[in-house]
């Protein structure tokens, strides 16, 4: 990943999506008090000769919650999957331009380091084959972030984060693989705020579960933002209503507009984020 110097620009594309004709501007950019915590500048992201991503730039402001939205394909989760480095296992995989996080080039940082740090829950529950309470220890554990005696305060306290805690904690020895999906998906976030991130990325965290299960995840998240910043990829327009302070409308590898969510929704400068967001494609 290397650095390109000059302006973030924010690219958008002009007449319609299938022409694809790209024009660089510069749209005002949500105003807020929080700075910065990552900072994405030109990015362009290649499988082999393909590219994926086009010149993406965006600032996520620390302590907010920031959804990215799109069809499918569009790149938003190949984006996301940049802010940790996840894409490095990616045979044949490349990217250029510059991730900073509290003004430290991601490429910079251990990446072990970096995804105790930005932490990543999948769209689907991926509990490890252990028990709750093992797997909320297991990061805790090989990163040395307490000593025995103490690990069971913070197993009850991620639980009592992530709003678990009640659920399971008369059965902490028993299988992860005995609880639902919603319970599951709630561990894997409880598993990722036990070594205290300062960066959530969630990529579409409630595609698999009920609407009770979804509105749980929706209440989880508001509850901890302000305790880390978070980062989620979404297909689901009324959630990034329900959540997030900023919302980035991505299209064909491109972010075509990011802006308050209420701006996005209500009044977006775009054609083509007023299409998407009204149902004309996607």
């Amino acid at each position: 990943m290397k650095t390109i110097m000059g302006a973030i620009p924010q690219p958008g594309i002009t007449g319609s999506a299938s022409e694809q004709t790209v024009a660089s501007f510069t749209p005002p950019m949500p105003s807020d008090k929080a700075g910065p915590k990552l900072r994405a500048a030109n990015i362009d992201f290649f499988y082999g000769k393909f590219q994926a991503l086009h010149n993406v730039s965006i600032e996520f402001p620390q302590n907010q919650i920031t959804a990215l939205i799109g069809p499918s394909g569009c790149g938003k989760s190949t984006f996301l999957r940049t802010l940790n480095r996840i894409n490095d296992t990616i045979r044949g995989s490349r990217v250029t331009g510059e991730v900073v996080m509290d003004g430290i080039n991601i490429l910079q940082v251990d990446v072990t380091e970096l995804r105790r740090r930005v932490g990543m829950v999948f769209q689907r529950p991926n509990p490890f084959p252990k028990s709750i309470f093992d797997n909320i220890a297991y990061g805790v554990r090989i990163n040395g972030l307490a000593r025995r005696s103490e690990i069971g305060e913070v197993v009850e306290r991620s639980l009592r984060r992530a709003a678990l805690w009640e659920e399971v904690k008369d059965k902490l020895h028993k299988s992860a693989y005995a609880l639902s999906g919603g319970q599951q998906q709630r561990l894997c976030i409880a598993r990722a705020l036990a070594v205290d991130p300062e960066v959530l990325l969630l990529d579409e965290p409630c595609s698999a579960l009920d609407p009770i299960a979804t509105s749980k995840i929706e209440e989880l998240l508001l509850s901890i933002k302000d305790q880390c910043t978070l980062i989620i990829v979404t297909h689901n327009m009324q959630q990034a209503a329900r959540v997030a302070d900023l919302t980035g409308f991505f299209l064909m590898g491109r972010m075509v507009e990011f802006n308050k969510t209420d701006i996005i929704f209500k009044t977006p400068a775009r054609k083509e984020t007023e299409d998407y967001i009204t149902g004309r494609f996607g």
